[in-house]
């Protein structure tokens, strides 16, 4: 089998840089009022995100299939799907743990938090829509329609706490406007360096997991041959 030297050289990048985000965030200054609880910020913040880059990228791979009706595309949109799910829930665990000292509880029905817990929904029902449908070429078609319209949600969860103003703090980044930074600058290149890392680490995964997906699709594709012969021997 020929090496995949793009995968393997990714991910020594990406877990170097894993390993240097560990390592700024470990030795970043205690925060005055949050003390070292301030340091959940270098992993809540990247995994919020991640979640981003991959729904975005679900909607971006799934219009790319649309257009060019290329199965790659679609394994990458069903990838990304699962990473966005997947760092959904650690930025929302992360979330939970960091709300309890703070705000005195893990959850409160805010609307940054309310529309975080929807994409559950939104992405669980597209991955769950993608497994119901047993046709490929539909099941891409459908998934790409509900991935895109999914990517929705990115922008309505950003400016949740500008819209409805509730206990959750303003955007630790501020992109509309004049561009602000809403941590303390000493924190601002540790931050910076994990988000990086993060992003790597969403390239990894997805490359990673578009791999074991055509080859799933390839063995599918066998399994259906292989029954298809004798039956054909059969009429014969």
């Amino acid at each position: 089998m020929k090496r995949d030297v793009t995968t393997t050289v990714l991910g020594a990048a990406t877990l170097l840089s894993l390993v240097v985000a560990l390592g700024l965030g470990l030795s970043a200054p205690l925060d005055v009022n949050q003390g070292s609880l301030v340091r959940l910020m270098f992993v809540h913040v990247p995994a919020a995100w991640l979640s981003y880059l991959a729904y975005i990228g679900t909607g971006v791979f799934g219009l790319l299939y649309l257009i060019q009706r290329r199965r790659h595309w679609d394994r990458l949109a069903m990838a990304s799907g699962e990473i966005g799910l997947l760092f959904t829930v650690a930025t929302i665990v992360g979330g939970m743990l960091w709300a309890k000292p703070t705000w005195g509880t893990y959850w409160v029905w805010d609307a940054r938090l309310t529309t975080t817990a929807l994409s559950l929904v939104v992405y669980g029902g597209y991955l769950l829509i993608r497994s119901l449908i047993d046709d490929p070429e539909r099941r891409a078609r459908v998934s790409a329609v509900v991935g895109i319209v999914g990517t929705l949600y990115v922008p309505v969860n950003y400016m949740a706490v500008e819209w409805w103003r509730g206990v959750h703090q303003t955007q630790t980044l501020k992109l509309l406007g004049k561009v602000q930074f809403g941590a303390a600058p000493v924190y601002g290149w540790v931050l910076l360096i994990a988000t990086l890392a993060f992003t790597l680490l969403y390239f990894y995964l997805l490359r990673v997991r578009a791999i074991l997906a055509a080859r799933e699709e390839a063995r599918e594709e066998r399994d259906l041959t292989g029954a298809a012969a004798p039956a054909e021997v059969a009429r014969g």
